[in-house]
């Protein structure tokens, strides 16, 4: 069954009036940030060119009107809750975007000057892909301060859609929930981060239960704290390696994290989920669109890369996803844009034991 919290009260006028309010604020950030980067930038450096154009801002903004229209179409439906976002103040919130500022001229020039390397000799225990200052950002993974000023990151970066994008996800969940019980469904959330889906996944269905995974302890550390209840488990693991039995899991969702792999990992990833997937278990898939997904954007696609420190990015756009899911027994079910995500529904098949 579907979420008993319905939101068919919402109006529209306060819902926009709200996303607008979200977009206009991390728009401030966006350009605070450009203006404290400018003087760390590299001297006489030549902007890439993308084979493909680059999106307009129009082209763009009708991108966000149309992933919010779903939003709220599909929470009037019942298939989620609209929260409102990890931060639980606006003194949290400020302070997430003030120390998010203070890191801009460091980002800067790392970027200016190549640099990726700076936690690459520390927890030497994990894999040598993961030690990376990955966007450049300070500490890669592995700080308190790190998983503090993540999601503000992400949110500046796609202009406050960030949440709706993942809430895509939800509605994938919420039609799987239909035919189990939520108080029997075995679900896991990989790399999960600070909770970015378990979270609302958790609010919106309040008789289901389920484990974030992921192998930063700083950012399980934050998720927990700011959802510890009975109904979450949290668990630091490699996802190539998941501590389940085989067939033991009814969903499996991931967030962003394909696109982060190299193309080895990724099909040892997609090999674990199929394995401890039930007969007929799901995945939801959520990550970057691809290209090709929506032609407008793929300059910006291309760019990505080299913007931000995304090593393994250039070979998810052209990875064959379709085949990579079903060399592991996932058949795909959907796959739909959401502005900049693609949100993907795997099953393994009824009758396989592997």
């Amino acid at each position: 069954m579907r979420s008993p919290v319905s939101q068919s009260f919402i109006g529209s006028s306060r819902y926009y009036g709200e996303q607008a309010a979200r977009v206009a604020f991390y728009a401030l950030y966006e350009r605070a940030m450009r203006q404290s980067a400018r003087p760390h930038m590299k001297k006489g450096a030549q902007a890439p060119r993308p084979s493909s154009p680059v999106p307009s801002e129009t082209q763009l903004f009708q991108g966000i009107a149309r992933l919010f229209a779903k939003d709220l179409e599909d929470a009037r439906r019942g298939y989620f809750r609209i929260n409102r976002g990890p931060y639980s103040n606006a003194r949290e919130l400020i302070s997430a975007g003030n120390a998010f500022l203070k890191d801009v001229p460091m980002v800067a020039r790392r970027r200016a000057q190549g640099e990726h390397q700076e936690v690459s000799k520390s927890n030497t225990h994990l894999p040598r892909y993961y030690r990376q200052n990955f966007h450049y950002q300070t500490d890669g993974w592995f700080s308190d301060e790190s998983a503090r000023i993540y999601d503000f990151q992400v949110e500046v970066l796609f202009k406050g859609t960030t949440a709706a994008m993942r809430r895509q996800g939800l509605v994938v969940l919420s039609n799987i929930l239909k035919d189990i019980d939520q108080r029997q469904c075995n679900y896991v959330d990989l790399a999960c981060g600070t909770g970015g889906l378990l979270h609302p996944a958790l609010e919106s269905f309040p008789r289901l239960k389920g484990i974030g995974l992921d192998l930063s302890l700083p950012y399980l550390h934050l998720a927990q704290k700011r959802l510890d209840n009975r109904r979450a488990l949290y668990v630091n693991a490699n996802a190539e390696q998941l501590p389940f039995e085989d067939n033991s899991l009814d969903v499996i969702s991931c967030v962003y994290l394909f696109h982060e792999l190299p193309p080895k990992v990724r099909a040892l990833v997609a090999s674990e989920i199929a394995r401890c997937l039930k007969p007929d278990g799901h995945l939801i898939f959520v990550d970057s669109l691809q290209t090709g997904d929506t032609p407008d954007y793929d300059g910006l696609l291309e760019l990505f890369p080299s913007l931000f420190h995304e090593p393994y990015y250039a070979s998810y756009l052209a990875c064959d996803l379709k085949t990579l899911f079903a060399d592991s027994g996932l058949e795909e079910v959907s796959v739909e844009p959401a502005f900049f995500s693609r949100i993907g529904h795997y099953r393994k098949a009824k009758n396989s034991s592997s």
